[in-house]
């Protein structure tokens, strides 16, 4: 329901495309608008997909397995009738008339946000989805960044489409959103730091850090440059807030100390995420 909406109230109206199944289905209901007595606005964009996801679903099952298959089916057939249910009762204007930049940026985030957590629940909803999901499985290569790629491609058909280069422009907008949200919804935004510790109060430190802090670390041992020095290095993971926390702590018993503080963008393992959480095909 949240890919649909992105679809319906800020996608379509202004005929961005996207890429993948549902961008194609875009630019044949806005080519078809007025060809079918039927359906004068165009053919409906929730039942093209369906008929284009089916046979890219069979493929899947054949490489990710019958299980990926099942959840597929259910995630791209749920979808097919969310949108057909929006386009018949909201019908194809947009949510924010003239507005084509914020609704970009906000169809991007909604999509993003829907197929992280398709993709979190070890399924897809069809189209592009299952062919970045494919992909990963033998490249491992980041879902966000294959969606991206995979994407890319059908963006530049719609410049034959409608003849106009705005049209891809925004498009990719969308997608580098989406990508960048999907890994977001995936992996968590980066609120764990990765710290490094050089100090002659190492002992108290690690005190600290075992005893208040209730975490773990590693010594790690080093050499210093100029006075070829051995000395304990302290490798730890924390929380943002417990980083400011063991900051006023080391100010206080060594202000000569030197740390380096490091995004960590995935931490997993005792103490924060557990391994088997990690989404994988």
């Amino acid at each position: 329901m949240i890919i649909a909406v992105a679809f319906i109230l800020f996608v379509s109206p202004y005929k961005f495309v996207p890429g993948g199944v549902y961008g194609i289905s875009i630019m044949i209901h806005h080519l078809t608008k007025g060809v079918f007595e039927t359906f004068p606005e165009g053919l409906p964009i929730g039942i093209l997909s369906l008929c284009m996801d089916i046979p890219i679903t069979l493929l899947g099952m054949r490489l990710l397995g019958a299980g990926f298959g099942l959840k597929t089916v259910i995630g791209f057939g749920s979808m097919s009738v969310a949108t057909t249910l929006l386009e018949f009762t909201w019908g194809y204007k947009p949510l924010v008339e003239n507005e084509p930049l914020l609704s970009a940026i906000f169809g991007g985030l909604l999509i993003g946000i829907g197929s992280g957590l398709v993709f979190k629940a070890k399924a897809s909803s069809g189209g592009t989805d299952a062919i970045a999901a494919m992909l990963a499985k033998f490249t491992r290569q980041p879902l966000g960044k294959l969606q991206i790629s995979v994407d890319a491609v059908v963006v530049l058909m719609s410049i034959a489409a409608f003849h106009s280069w705005a049209i891809p422009l925004f498009s990719l907008i969308i997608i580098y959103v989406t990508g960048k949200t999907i890994d977001i919804v995936l992996q968590g935004m980066s609120v764990q730091k990765a710290l490094l510790i050089i100090s002659e109060k190492h002992a108290e430190i690690r005190s600290r850090i075992l005893t208040e802090m209730d975490r773990g670390g590693t010594y790690l041992t080093g050499k210093g440059m100029y006075e070829h020095a051995e000395r304990n290095i302290i490798l730890t993971v924390l929380e943002r807030k417990e980083v400011e926390e063991l900051k006023d702590y080391i100010r206080e018993v060594d202000p000569k100390a030197f740390m380096t503080v490091l995004d960590a963008s995935e931490v997993l393992g005792e103490g924060f995420k557990n391994l088997k959480e990690k989404t994988t095909f």
